[in-house]
């Protein structure tokens, strides 16, 4: 059911902003388990609207009459970024590189443009392919512009939160669009209105733009810089204005950003290795952690942000978020993924027929196992690619109807088999006993699960959608509860110190803070979002609405927080 969309041609400025915020946490259990049979200043205004353009679009998303498939046992990586310079073909070149990075995010996109020293944007809810078209497109000429997907938390999708956000001030205009989150939002937010800062959004991008347009740095690369020595957590970002390309990532260097170049001499940047390929583009580099890297006429050049501190890359990215054939932090996801499965083959084995993966994330490793185990891997589960995320259920009810819409076991290949089923990961284990059982109604003798990660304790503070720590089953049961609230015959996660020893003398440039809880920047913040909650839809929402819906952060981190405070 998809609302009608409506076009009209862009206006030179306008956007509004989004909100994306952190969550909590405890401690890891072991990783295998195998039962014995059991089963006052002048105010300060910046103008900023959700869209440049007055086209909207929507997702097809019904509300609550019908039957919502969740897939609640992934953690949501909550977007991907691009920006190109120099090349008359920007904004197309653009759209390309967001449909590859779209598994980032599937419920927003935009792209602002720049033409004649104006930057004109259109975003919209819904996929890339549902936002733009030919007519969209026509409308963003020009050789520079910025992308944005975008993953949300719950209920509709937040139009207006929909990136990339435009904003003109005093000195001209600047589009961003931001990978991460913001874990001193609330109290950079504070400060701002503190001096008279007015407030479109709950977004902690907006909070960027603010703080640029409020420096006195000068020029405006110096106002980036300014503003991000200020902010705390998780960035990778694109900026743009009328004649500059601007790509900036944290000191950590929690989420990639990747450098490349065209035949034509195009600088192009995003999130990940899989968009350059789509749109023709060479790798170069990564952009590095604390780096800022400037494009314009007089061509690219870089300032360290900040003195480099120890690298602090999300592993999930090469467990779950990133594509198989991408690069991401100078490795193979793919050589990544089948050696993950290798280790589960050595350090869980278990008898089995055959192995099959949970597609399509588990694929890879599953490949891996069966590969190391000497067990043939076929498909026994088959993926429709064709299910949104909502379907009307039938008045006569089907049990697990979310999961059998999307996944189909294939009987010959399990019927009367003892199976092992590889998956990337268990976060609050209801769609894992799902699978299970439709395993075994399909006629498996026995299910083994693997799990390609260590057990997920913590919620992130950097840019994950993840539940809070009291639903992560993992941080409430120890493997063997999980097996049997699962109902498989046995379970094994991928160990902790395996997955550090493959990562070999790259294991402490990565954030495990899911699997252990010690969290390379402490959140700053007395709150911390649950995904399920209440979330401004942009549309009829607002920001005190959203106060219900958060949860105390950790003690732990209050108290070390006040500590700092003291020593400082």
């Amino acid at each position: 059911m998809a609302m009608a969309a409506t076009a009209a041609k862009p206006s030179p400025i306008k956007i509004s902003s989004s909100i994306s915020r952190p969550t909590t946490l405890l401690h890891p259990p072991p990783c295998f388990s195998f039962p014995t049979k059991t089963l006052n200043p002048k105010p300060f205004s910046l103008s900023l609207s959700s869209s440049s353009s007055s086209f909207t679009a929507h997702s097809h998303t019904p509300i609550s009459s019908f039957f919502e498939y969740d897939d609640d046992e992934k953690p949501r990586e909550e977007c991907g970024v691009v920006g190109i310079y120099g090349d008359p073909e920007a904004s197309r070149l653009c759209y390309l590189a967001l449909h590859a990075l779209q598994h980032r995010g599937q419920e927003g996109a935009g792209i602002v443009c720049v033409h004649d020293n104006l930057l004109q944007s259109i975003t919209g809810v819904g996929l890339v392919s549902e936002v733009f078209n030919q007519s969209k497109l026509d409308q963003l000429p020009g050789d520079l512009a910025i992308g944005h997907v975008r993953y949300s938390t719950a209920g509709q999708s937040m139009l207006k939160n929909v990136q990339p956000f435009v904003a003109g001030y005093r000195f001209g205009s600047v589009g961003v669009a931001h990978n991460g989150n913001l874990v001193n939002y609330g109290a950079l937010r504070a400060m701002l209105e503190e001096k008279g800062s007015i407030f479109n959004t709950s977004s902690d991008t907006e909070v960027v733009l603010h703080l640029i347009a409020i420096s006195k740095a000068r020029p405006f690369l110096l106002r980036i810089v300014d503003a991000c020595e200020q902010l705390k957590g998780a960035y990778s970002m694109v900026f743009v204005t009328q004649d500059k390309l601007v790509a900036v990532r944290d000191p950590y260097g929690f989420w990639p950003l990747v450098m490349g170049r065209r035949s034509n001499g195009a600088v192009v940047f995003a999130s990940e290795t899989c968009a350059l390929d789509l749109i023709e583009a060479t790798y170069v580099r990564e952009v590095d952690p604390g780096e800022v890297v400037v494009v314009d006429k007089d061509g690219d050049r870089s300032l360290c942000l900040i003195a480099h501190v120890e690298p602090k890359q999300c592993i999930f990215e090469h467990i779950y978020f990133s594509l198989p054939n991408s690069v991401v932090f100078g490795r193979s996801v793919y050589e990544s993924r089948r050696v993950f499965g290798e280790i589960l083959a050595t350090e869980a084995p278990v008898e089995c027929d055959v192995v099959i993966a949970v597609p399509d994330s588990g694929v890879v490793a599953a490949l891996g196992y069966a590969a190391k185990a000497g067990v043939p891997f076929q498909q026994g589960l088959i993926r429709s690619h064709y299910v949104g995320r909502t379907f009307i259920e039938p008045s006569q009810k089907i049990r697990d109807f979310g999961v059998k819409l999307k996944l189909s076991p294939v009987r010959a290949v399990l019927k009367d088999k003892r199976v092992v089923v590889v998956d990337d990961s268990i976060v609050r284990g209801t769609t894992s006993s799902k699978i299970v059982r439709l395993l075994k109604e399909a006629g498996a003798k026995e299910v083994h699960m693997r799990i390609a990660s260590p057990p997920i304790i913590g919620s992130c503070y950097y840019g994950v959608h993840t539940p809070s720590s009291e639903e992560l089953i993992s941080n409430r049961m120890k493997v063997e509860e999980i097996r049997d609230f699962i109902g498989c015959d046995s379970l094994a996660f991928l160990p902790f110190g395996s997955l550090q020893g493959m990562l070999g003398t790259q294991a402490p440039n990565f954030c495990y803070a899911c699997f252990t809880g010690n969290y390379p920047v402490k959140p700053r913040e007395d709150k911390v979002k649950q995904v399920g909650d209440f979330v401004d839809d942009g549309m009829t929402g607002n920001f005190d609405s959203i106060d219900g819906a958060w949860i105390p952060a950790n003690r732990i981190h209050k108290h070390e927080s006040d500590n700092e405070s003291e020593e400082s």
